[in-house]
This record gives C-alpha cells, sequence and structure tokens, in this order.
C-alpha cells in the first residue's frame, strides 16, 4: 500500500532515533559491568527510563497535540541527545539513561500520533506495520552495534550513539508541518491532569479501546522484561557473552519484524482482535525457554516467539490509535498508551528485579515470566469475548 512522502521522512528518522535508543541500553549495560554495578541494576536502568514515560503522561500528550508532531519530535530528539552526552561526559548511566528516557517520553505521542493525521484510516494498520518493522529492524541493528561496540569500548559506543540522535534530528526538520489537531484551552496543570483522566476513562470505557489497551500494556511490559531475562538466560543456559546475548535479541527482534510485515498484510483494522491467541502460545514458547540447552534450538525458538508477538500487537496497536483518534486525539491517545504500557514495564522489570535479588533460578524465572504471559492472555481473550 502506498504512502504519502512525509511518511518515509517519518520512518527514517523514527529509525534513526530508535537505532540510538537500543545501542544506548546495551552501551550503559556494558558500562554498568565496567563500573563493577551490582547485577540488579540493569533492570533497575530500564525503570529509570521508563518512569518518565508515567510522570510526564498527563503532560506529553498536549505537549504532542499542540505543536506540529515534526517539531515536538525534533524537542524530544535534542533531550536524548543531552542524556547521551552527559553519559559520555561522566554522569552516572543510571542517571543519564532517565534523561533519555525524559525524551522517549515526550517522542512517542508524536511519533504515533502523526500516524492518524498523515494518513487515513485504512492505511492505518500497514502504517504501523511499517513502523513495527523499522522499529524491529533499528532494535536489531541497535542491539547488535551496541552489543559490539559496548564489548570493547563502552565510552566509544555512546559517542556513536550520539551522532545517531543528532541525525534523527536533522531529519525531524523535515517532517511534513500539519494542523494542530486537539490543542488544549488552557495550559494550566491542573487542567492538564483533568484533561489526561478524561482521556484515561474514555479509552478504558471503549471496549475497543479496552482490550487493545489491555494487550499492548502487557506486551510492553514483557517485551522490556523479555530483553533483559534473555541476556541473564542466555548466559547461563548457553553460556553466552553479551555480545552474542545481543545477536539473540536480534533475531527476537527479526521473529517480530515478519510477524508485523505479516499483520500488516493479511490482518484489516476491523479484525484486528481475531490475533489475541497468538499472544497465548507466545506465552507457551517462552516458558519452553527454559529446556533449551542448544543454541541451534535457541534461534528457531525466539524468532518464532518474536514472530507471534509481532502478529498480535501491530493490528491491535492500530486499533488502538484508530479509537483514540476518535474519542480523545491522537496525541492525549498516545500518551494514555504510554502510561498504561509503562506502568506493566516498571512492574514487571520491579519483579525481575526482585526475582535477581532473591538470586531465583533464571529457568525458573523464564517459566514464571512464560505462564504469566499466557494466563493474562487467556483472561484478556475470554473477557473480550464476553463483552463483545
Amino acid at each position: 500500500m502506498r504512502m504519502c512522502k512525509g511518511f518515509y521522512t517519518l520512518l527514517t528518522a523514527q529509525f534513526l532515533s530508535a537505532l540510538a535508543d537500543n545501542a544506548l541500553l546495551f552501551a550503559a549495560i556494558a558500562l554498568l559491568a565496567q563500573m563493577n554495578s551490582p547485577d540488579w541494576h540493569t533492570p533497575l536502568l530500564q525503570q529509570f527510563f521508563v518512569i518518565s514515560y508515567i510522570l510526564l503522561a498527563p503532560f506529553v500528550g498536549s505537549f504532542a497535540d499542540a505543536l506540529p508532531k515534526g517539531r515536538v519530535m525534533f524537542i524530544a530528539n535534542a533531550i536524548k541527545f543531552i542524556g547521551s552526552l552527559a553519559m559520555i561526559l561522566g554522569m552516572p548511566p543510571l542517571y543519564a539513561y532517565g534523561i533519555v528516557g525524559i525524551g522517549a517520553a515526550a517522542y512517542s505521542p508524536a511519533k504515533y500520533g502523526i500516524l492518524t493525521e498523515l494518513l487515513p484510516p485504512e492505511k492505518l494498520v500497514s502504517a504501523n506495520g511499517w513502523m513495527e518493522g523499522s522499529t524491529v529492524i533499528a532494535i536489531i541493528l541497535g542491539a547488535i552495534l551496541g552489543g559490539i561496540l559496548a564489548s570493547h569500548d563502552p565510552r566509544l559506543a555512546i559517542m556513536i550513539i550520539t551522532v545517531l540522535y543528532l541525525a534523527a534530528a536533522i531529519f525531524n526538520i523535515y517532517i511534513p508541518k500539519l494542523p494542530i489537531d486537539h490543542k488544549l484551552p488552557k495550559k494550566n496543570p491542573v487542567f492538564m491532569l483533568l484533561d489526561f483522566w478524561y482521556s484515561f476513562k474514555a479509552l478504558w470505557i471503549d471496549t475497543r479501546g479496552q482490550v487493545s489497551l489491555a494487550v499492548t500494556t502487557l506486551f510492553w511490559g514483557a517485551g522490556a522484561t523479555l530483553r533483559l531475562v534473555v541476556i541473564t538466560w542466555a548466559a547461563s543456559a548457553l553460556n553466552f557473552g553479551l555480545e552474542q546475548a545481543t545477536q539473540l535479541m536480534a533475531l527476537l527482534a527479526l521473529g517480530i519484524a515478519v510477524g508485523s510485515i505479516v499483520a500488516a498484510r493479511y490482518i484489516k483494522l476491523e479484525e484486528s482482535t481475531r490475533v489475541l491467541p497468538a499472544g497465548i502460545v507466545m506465552g507457551l514458547l517462552v516458558i519452553a525457554m527454559a529446556f533449551v540447552q542448544h543454541w541451534q534450538v535457541a534461534i528457531i525458538l525466539l524468532f518464532i516467539i518474536g514472530a507471534l508477538a509481532g502478529f498480535f500487537v501491530v493490528p491491535l496497536n492500530a486499533l488502538l490509535q484508530h479509537r483514540g483518534h476518535e474519542l480523545i486525539g491522537a496525541g492525549h491517545s498516545i500518551a494514555v498508551q504510554n502510561f498504561n504500557e509503562h506502568i506493566g514495564i516498571l512492574l514487571m522489570l520491579g519483579a525481575y528485579l526482585l526475582m535477581v535479588k532473591a538470586q531465583m533460578p533464571i529457568n525458573l524465572i523464564v517459566i514464571a515470566f512464560g505462564l504469566f504471559v499466557s494466563l493474562c492472555m487467556a483472561l484478556i481473550h475470554r473477557h473480550y469475548r464476553f463483552i463483545k
């Protein structure tokens, strides 16, 4: 399906920014290891990143809808650049990555919200497939780039990543300026909090918004935690170092890209909820990781897990954007989505952090993680069939 020219500029800017985000995670993990930080600092690093999505959620959606979204993306990328530069200059990785998280929180509502302004509803699933596919390619390359560079010199890796943020900002300048959508009549914080609460309720009350929010919240919470689980599991089960573990992550991300493309090709917006059973199967396959001891089997299993994840999240993401745009405005909708998703990430990373601190065996963590995902997806599927 052919897209407008501005969409491809957006896609390039998003790709470069996502590439830098993902490479920076692994560079920061390597930097923590170089500093002899405790193991539980790794999930804490992710928590410093995601906390901004929760705290700033009432404000970033309004910010995204109050200005042309290309300009918002430029400002957000500048904040990411500052955080990455601060890490080079010696700021502790937890705090510097937290600054990058502020930029990411502001970036997301504009990045996804602009899709509903650039494109008609019938192109949203396809556009999401492109966005998720390019993001996953960025995750693949970011994991490989971050893993390889950080294995030799974490600070050099961060310098290269900082240049990537600069390149993304340049492309942001050329994103088309579109009419401002759903601009707030007032700018005081109390009004913005009340407006966010209204948006939050509007999406959770809507039947289709409710199921898509529940699934995307679970998916992103599980996805963020799974990245760290795979690194630890690969070291334990396969004797892999960080560089090899990031290559496994790349295969998982490749599977997500393939699943996203299949979903974009075959699943229509009005049929989005048909993909829910794929999430149940995905959780069961995560449990199977605990019994894998050969890297050849691990490659196949992680690719299939990724493909199922991409297949079920892309249509539901598009459905959530469509309903959010209709009900409350694109920026507001993505801010509510980010708020829910990052609470999910924070809670699941917190649970993982506690299990690591308690020295729970990694295979037991994998089983608990996969079982939780499968049970949650089964409950969502059952509940949606009941209320449909």
